[in-house]
Order: structure tokens, then sequence, then C-alpha cells
């Protein structure tokens, strides 16, 4: 009896009875992935790199010693306030990835129902999947530890603030990690999962709160609410909004503007986990019987036609002779003729009608206060619709070849006599295919609202130019990363890897450099303006808004660059000279594409 009681006791404080084997087995395999070393190192590389080049913009500080002094305290501050951020944005997008197969691997090899042949239940490979991936992600947390510790001795930065942050940062990783997990049991594709976790969370968190401030402000609500219960009511389970007026609070002298309470939101988010996790419980114990007694991949509904329809002999014999006939290059007929939705048409359409009702509730709020004639508003809906776009085309392109090759089909493909060109263009063109759609959101606004007269119909053309040199490019390199690595949730990483290196790291060390040195910035002004957003707020700001600059002559207009201006004319040529660019480098990724097209394709 008491052996028994020591066992009983003892097992409950290892928490195997939460976790069980499953917990184990991820982190035996975690610790044998080279990947996950690779990204420790980055992550403390990033940080040590910013560490050492405000360091270098503070010591070149000339003055007094007091002087001096104090600017290290600013330093200080900098240095932290970078590092929580930085930690909190780069931890909750590894989180997404990470997750994003956590489920559906375990459904698609067919050992999900095998799980539940064991004493394991659903309720520990939830959680046992779940916590192996916070655990790699609290590793990172705990990297920075150190660095945040030591920076906190120039001052200014009190503990208060780190560990508030650092519990802030996860909760709200294991609330993105939960709803990850969860889309992965919905579907196995890992670009379906970040997709649609991306989005939810820009519905959560910045579309419903906005929603909500201007309901009230359109009925005269706004004003008799007071500001405090507004902002704790909107931002304490929003975590962005939370870790910002954390921030406040520390870099302000008069702190924040209301008394937020990191317990409730901490509370809130880790309920709200729970929550998803409940629902993540329930749905793996469906699917995992499903699988279990053979029924996976088809619903009821279905089953039950498929069991009522019976072919006459003339239709068998029909469906075997007359078989589909394949009219053009295979791999673009294939590409073409693939389904867009696949076999998620209801809950397409469910989503699809969910996002338009939003968005045409945002455009009435909108105008029922008379934004649509301000300018501002027009360049925030185009550079949300921009940023959609981008997001489908980073992660679309970059699954086309390694969903294949996780199918093994890959080597089936290659055995025919279709040459490397053909793949990669039939590749290419169903990537364009599927990529289309999302983009009609940026040219529906402003095409809709050119004909309105809000915008000049010149922004058509300039965004045109602007969205091909886009699409083509990330279309490019992800085919690139998808010949090169065999894993869709590696080749989906790598293409996000890619634009926030060439449009966020090298501008911001170029700038850093010139500073540090002493020099002239315009060739990294100039370099600015290869981002995207920038020429997309040069040509809104000349072509929206007031009546005046809707109405005017192309030869009056002049669009402003960081550094210059230009007019209409000129501003073509330079944006048709920055699309000739990236056109060209992105037929040098598909011809190392088509270089690395026969390689490692094991």
């Amino acid at each position: 009896m008491t052996a028994a009681l020591i066992n009983f006791i003892s097992q409950f404080l290892s928490l195997s009875w939460l976790t069980g084997p499953i917990f184990d087995k991820e982190l035996r395999v975690s610790s044998r992935r080279r990947r996950n070393y690779v990204l420790r190192f980055v992550y403390l590389a990033l940080l040590t790199i910013f560490l050492v080049l405000v360091w270098l913009e503070e010591v070149k500080v000339r003055g007094s010693a007091a002087y001096r002094i104090s600017r290290m305290a600013r330093a200080g501050q900098t240095i932290v306030v970078f590092a929580i951020w930085f930690q909190f944005c780069a931890t909750q997008l590894i989180a997404v990835i990470m997750l994003s197969t956590s489920i559906s691997d375990e459904i698609y090899n067919r050992t999900l129902g095998v799980l539940m042949t064991t004493p394991i239940n659903s309720f520990q490979i939830v959680i046992g999947k779940l916590f192996s991936k916070l655990l790699q992600l609290i590793l990172l947390l705990a990297i920075s530890l150190p660095l945040l510790a030591i920076v906190r001795v120039f001052g200014g930065v009190p503990w208060d603030y780190v560990i508030t942050s650092l519990c802030i940062t996860l909760t709200a990783v294991i609330f993105v990690g939960s709803l990850s997990l969860f889309f992965s049991i919905l579907t196995r594709r890992a670009y379906v999962v970040i997709i649609m976790t991306i989005l939810t969370l820009g519905t959560l968190f910045a579309l419903l709160p906005f929603l909500v401030v201007m309901f009230l402000h359109t009925l005269n609500l706004l004003q008799s609410i007071p500001e405090k219960t507004l902002l704790t009511v909107l931002f304490s389970p929003n975590p962005y909004g939370a870790l910002a007026f954390n921030t406040e609070a520390m870099v302000s002298p008069r702190g924040s503007a209301f008394a937020f309470s990191w317990l409730l939101h901490c509370g809130i988010m880790l309920a709200g986990s729970i929550f998803v996790l409940a629902l993540s419980v329930i749905k793996v114990r469906k699917v995992a019987l499903r699988q279990a007694t053979g029924q996976l991949g088809t619903s009821f509904r279905k089953r039950r036609f498929r069991k009522n329809k019976v072919l006459s002999d003339d239709q068998k014999t029909k469906t075997a002779e007359y078989p589909k006939r394949v009219k053009g290059p295979p791999v673009l007929w294939k590409e073409l003729r693939h389904p867009l939705f696949r076999g998620h048409k209801l809950a397409t359409f469910i989503i699809i009608s969910i996002a338009m009702i939003l968005l045409a509730t945002t455009y009435w709020l909108v105008a029922m206060e008379d934004g649509l004639d301000d300018g501002e508003v027009h360049i925030v809906f185009t550079l949300i619709f921009l940023s959609i776009g981008m997001l489908f085309t980073i992660i679309l392109p970059a699954t086309c070849i390694t969903s294949e090759k996780e199918s093994r089909s890959w080597p089936l493909l290659l055995s025919t006599t279709l040459g490397d060109w053909q793949i990669i263009f039939g590749k290419f063109i169903g990537a364009l295919r599927r990529c289309l759609p999302i983009w009609i959101l940026l040219f529906g606004h402003i095409i809709v609202f050119s004909f309105l007269g809000y915008i000049h119909p010149i922004a058509i053309v300039m965004i045109a130019i602007l969205s091909t040199w886009i699409i083509v490019l990330f279309i490019s390199t992800g085919i690139y990363f998808s010949t090169r690595f065999k894993r869709t949730t590696t080749a989906v990483v790598m293409n996000f890897v890619f634009p926030i290196i060439t449009w966020a790291l090298v501008p911001f060390l170029l700038l850093l450099t010139c500073e540090l040195a002493d020099s002239s910035d315009d060739f990294a002004e100039g370099y600015i303006n290869t981002i995207p957003f920038v020429p997309l707020v040069a040509v809104l700001m000349e072509t929206s808004g007031s009546p005046h600059k809707v109405n005017q002559p192309l030869g009056e207009m002049l669009f402003s660059w960081p550094k210059f201006k230009l007019g209409i004319l000129e501003a073509i040529i330079f944006m048709l000279a920055f699309m000739v660019a990236y056109i060209l480098i992105g037929f040098l990724f598909l011809w190392r594409a088509r270089c690395r097209i026969r390689r490692n394709i094991f």
C-alpha cells in the first residue's frame, strides 16, 4: 500500500500523467534535429548584432562623463525594449510554424489511430505535442535572459518590466501555439494552417477592436464611456496592446495611459488557450477514432452517397474506356485542373462570407465618418491588402514541390519524359493561379474607389506594376526553396526569411553603418525605395484623398520618395526599372530551381 502510494505521488509530481510518452518522444526527436540548433544560433546572433550596433552608437557620443553615463541608461532601455519585442514577435511566428504540422503529421502518417489503441489518450497527445514545442520556445526565451540581465546594469530598466513582459510573451505564445495546433487537426497542409492562424490573430486582435471603436463612435457612445474602461476592455485580452502599454509605462515618465493589469491579461490568455486546447482534445479523439475504424477522409454524407450510388454496366464501361485526356503540357494541365479550395468548399465559403461581411462593415463605418475623403485611410487599406497578398504569395508557391516530395510523387514525376523547364513553368503557372485571387482585395479597392472618384485612375497602372514584381519574385523564390528543401515547413520559413532579410535587416544595417561611419546615406535611402510599401505609400499620397488630388492633371502630379520627388513619367519609369530588376532576380531563382530540381530527390 505504501509503495503504491509513493508510486502514485511520484508519477503525479513528474507530470507524466499530463504529457504521457508523447512528450518524451517529441523531446528525443527534437534533440536530434539540426534546425533547432541553427534556430537558437541565429536567434542569439541577431540579438548580439543589435546589441553591438547600439553599443557602438552610444560610445560614439562625445561629451562629459556624466552625459555619457546618462546615455548608457538610454541605451539600456533601447536594447531591452528591442529584445523584448523581438522575442515577442519571433517566438509567436516560430510557434505558428512549429505547431502547423503537429497533429496533421500523425493523421497523414496513419499513426493517430494507432495511438488511440494504446493507454495514451487524446488529452496527452495534445498536451504532449504542445509542451514539446513550447519547451523549444522557452529555451529561446531563456537564451535572452542573460543578455537582458547584463543590459540592466546600465540602468533605466526595472526588473518588473522584464518579468511582466516575459509573462505576456509566454502566454501569447501558448495561445498562438494552441491555435496553430487546433488548425493542424483540420488540415494537413502547413501553409493553410499558417495562413488561418495569422488571419485569425489579425481578426481577433486588430479588426474586432477597430470595429468596436468605430461602432461606438458612429452611435455617439464613445464619449459616454470612460477612456480607461474602454482601453481596459479592448486591450486586456490583446497581447500586442498589453505589451505596448507595458512598454509605455516603462519608457514614459508619466507611465501608461490606463491602469494595466498584466495578471488579468495573462489569466485571460491562459483561459483562451485552455478553451482552444479543450476543442483540440475533442477533435483529436474524433479524428483518431475515425482513423482507427478506417473512416478517416470521408464524412458521413459522402459515405452514404457512395453507398447509395450504383453505376450501371454501361456507365462502368464508359468510365473505364474513356479516361480524362491530358491536353497541352502535363504539369500545366494538372496545375490548372487542380481545385483552388480542394475538399473544404463549404468551410471556405463560410470564411469568405464572414470576411466580406466584416470588410463591408468596415467600409460602411469609415464612410459614416466621412473618412473616404482622407488619403491616409486608403493608404491603410491598401497596406493591409498588400500585406495579405504578400502573405499568400510567400506561402503558397513554397509548397508546390515539397508537397509532392512529402506525398512521394516527386520521383515519379521526374522519371517521366518531361523536361526541367516544363515542370518549373507548370509549377509557376499553378502557383500564379492560386495566388491571384487574393490580390482581388487590393485591386478591387483601387478600381472601385477610382470609379467612385476617391482615387485617381493612374494608381491602377502604378499599383499593377508594383504587384507584378512582388508576385513574380515571391513565386520564383518559393519554387526555388521548394526544390531546395524536403519539408514544406522549412521552405515556407525560408521564403518568409528572404523578405525579412532583404527589406528589413539589410536596410537597417545600411543605415546604422552609414551613421556609425559618418558617411552619406544616399545609397541606404535609395535601397529603401525598393521596399514595396514605400512606392505604394508614395503613389497613394499623391493620387487619393481630396478632390484636388483625384482630379488633378497627370502633368501636375509630384510623387514624394525619400530624398527626392518625381513627376508622373519619371515615377512610372522608376517603378518599371525596379520591376525589371526584380523580375530578373526572380528568373535567377527559377534558373537555380531548375539546376536543383533533380538533386536530393528522396
